[in-house]
Protein backbone atom coordinates (compact mmCIF):
# COMPACT_ATOMS: atom_id res chain seq x y z
CA UNK A 1 0.00 0.00 0.00
CA UNK A 2 1.40 3.93 -0.68
CA UNK A 3 2.09 6.55 1.35
CA UNK A 4 -0.16 8.99 0.00
CA UNK A 5 2.21 12.86 0.88
CA UNK A 6 0.91 15.72 0.86
CA UNK A 7 2.89 19.01 0.32
CA UNK A 8 1.80 21.81 2.16
CA UNK A 9 2.39 25.30 0.58
CA UNK A 10 3.42 27.11 3.73
CA UNK A 11 5.24 30.37 3.95
CA UNK A 12 4.74 31.13 8.02
CA UNK A 13 3.27 29.53 10.93
CA UNK A 14 0.90 31.33 13.25
CA UNK A 15 -0.55 34.82 12.35
CA UNK A 16 1.17 37.09 9.71
CA UNK A 17 1.13 40.17 12.57
CA UNK A 18 4.62 40.24 14.04
CA UNK A 19 4.95 39.93 18.23
CA UNK A 20 4.41 42.62 20.23
CA UNK A 21 7.13 44.30 22.58
CA UNK A 22 5.52 42.30 25.43
CA UNK A 23 5.61 38.93 23.78
CA UNK A 24 8.89 39.63 22.61
CA UNK A 25 10.39 40.12 26.14
CA UNK A 26 8.82 37.31 27.07
CA UNK A 27 10.61 35.36 24.82
CA UNK A 28 13.74 37.08 25.55
CA UNK A 29 13.49 36.24 29.59
CA UNK A 30 12.34 32.59 28.60
CA UNK A 31 15.82 31.86 26.45
CA UNK A 32 18.13 34.19 29.00
CA UNK A 33 17.22 31.66 31.58
CA UNK A 34 16.99 28.73 29.70
CA UNK A 35 20.66 29.48 28.98
CA UNK A 36 20.97 30.31 32.51
CA UNK A 37 20.00 27.03 33.84
CA UNK A 38 22.29 24.80 31.56
CA UNK A 39 25.39 24.00 33.37
CA UNK A 40 28.91 25.57 31.91
CA UNK A 41 30.95 22.64 30.93
CA UNK A 42 34.82 22.96 30.13
CA UNK A 43 35.74 20.30 27.92
CA UNK A 44 38.03 18.60 30.24
CA UNK A 45 35.12 17.89 33.04
CA UNK A 46 33.64 15.29 30.98
CA UNK A 47 36.96 13.70 30.76
CA UNK A 48 37.74 10.39 33.02
CA UNK A 49 40.76 10.73 34.62
CA UNK A 50 43.32 7.97 32.90
CA UNK A 51 45.30 5.33 34.48
CA UNK A 52 48.65 5.37 34.45
CA UNK A 53 49.33 3.02 31.29
CA UNK A 54 49.47 -0.84 31.80
CA UNK A 55 52.71 -2.62 30.86
CA UNK A 56 52.42 -5.68 29.67
CA UNK A 57 54.06 -8.69 31.50
CA UNK A 58 55.70 -10.78 29.30
CA UNK A 59 56.74 -7.90 26.74
CA UNK A 60 60.23 -6.10 27.67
Amino acid sequence: MKTKKIELDVDFIGDQVGLTATEEKALSDFFKQRKLERKPTSANSNRRAQPDAKIHPLRP
